[in-house]
């Protein structure tokens, strides 16, 4: 596990009014917000991370809410299209009466390799799924009054890509990032990693006559990929270099680090580091609760808390 890409470390998708979307992930999908923050390059944004009670890799779903000003996105080739989730058997049930009773846009459910998912929209038309996997899932859920552990969301089941030809993002799921094709059916291509039990999928659908999506509001911005630590990170730089792409510089994300490349089917792939985690700015028990700014913008504190809006 050690010197391998250990599955999805986090996803980055970009939503429009963020208390909007801090009371769905909290309070209908049952997340924790771990950690409230703002866009390192846009400290007028906030950048909410939302996951399991310690933020732990493969649970994390973060945000960029830029403001309902932000034009809608537009699933098609070249993007993140779906982003999956574990839930435990027989919770589908529950889920499918909690968005019919809150008004989500959901389907009925349905069956792809042989795992029953339940498909819903976020406010801004972010596709997920509700999967059961073919294995139960042992991560211990984030509890809340309305969601309770026999339903709970246990953290990443999968994402997927759609491109136009995924010959070459195969490649670079399978030589570099020790992934191996398990299953098709029709056009779509199930790659999985032994490197971890969990967050470990990634689908891969070929639809060659289909446009490009456009990515912004309700849409994937980039899914990153775990390593143990930073050094483990500096490793994949290599190989990715010598794979003849071109990457970022080690970035410090104060709670990962971070390198971003775009793999050639068009998704901005980033690889993130396990340490030194959510805890470095906050106790376990006091995650999400304050504004945490990077030292940059600490000086500026004031002006960006008059510009934030209230999320309660």
């Amino acid at each position: 596990m050690e010197n391998r890409i250990n599955g999805i470390h986090h996803i980055t998708a970009i939503a429009g009014d963020p208390k909007r979307n801090y009371d769905f992930y909290t309070r209908i999908l049952g997340l924790r917000m771990v950690k409230k923050t703002v866009n390192f390059d846009d400290p007028n944004t906030y950048h909410f991370y939302y996951g399991d009670e310690t933020g732990t890799p493969g649970t994390i779903l973060t945000f960029f809410p830029w403001g309902d000003q932000i034009p809608a996105g537009r699933r098609g080739t070249r993007q993140v299209t779906e982003i999956g989730y574990s839930v435990p058997e027989g919770s589908l049930d529950f889920w499918t009466k909690r968005f019919h009773d809150n008004k989500v846009v959901y389907n009925k459910v349905s069956e792809k390799f042989g795992e029953q998912y339940l498909t819903f929209l976020d406010p801004d038309g972010l596709k997920i799924e509700l999967t059961v996997p073919k294995v139960a899932d042992a991560r211990k859920p984030w509890e809340t009054a309305e969601v309770s552990a026999e339903n709970a969301t246990r953290g990443f089941h999968h994402i997927t890509i759609t491109s136009n030809k995924i010959e070459e993002t195969a490649k670079i799921l399978t030589d570099i990032f020790g992934y191996k094709l398990v299953e098709q059916h029709v056009n779509r291509f199930r790659f999985i990693t032994d490197a971890v039990d969990t967050a470990a999928i990634v689908d891969l659908v070929e639809a060659p006559g289909e446009r490009a999506g456009h990515v912004a509001g309700g849409s994937v911005h980039h899914v990153a990929f775990r390593v143990a630590n930073d050094d483990i990170l500096m490793q994949f730089r290599r190989k990715i270099v010598e794979a003849g792409y071109q990457i970022t510089d080690k970035i410090d994300r104060n709670y990962f680090y971070s390198l971003y490349f775009r793999e050639p089917g068009g998704v901005l792939f980033e690889l993130a580091s396990d340490n030194p985690g959510f805890g470095v700015d906050e106790s376990i028990d006091q995650l999400g609760t304050g504004l945490m700014l990077p030292a940059q913008y600490e000086s500026s504190r004031a002006q960006i808390e008059r510009v934030l809006p209230a999320l309660v």
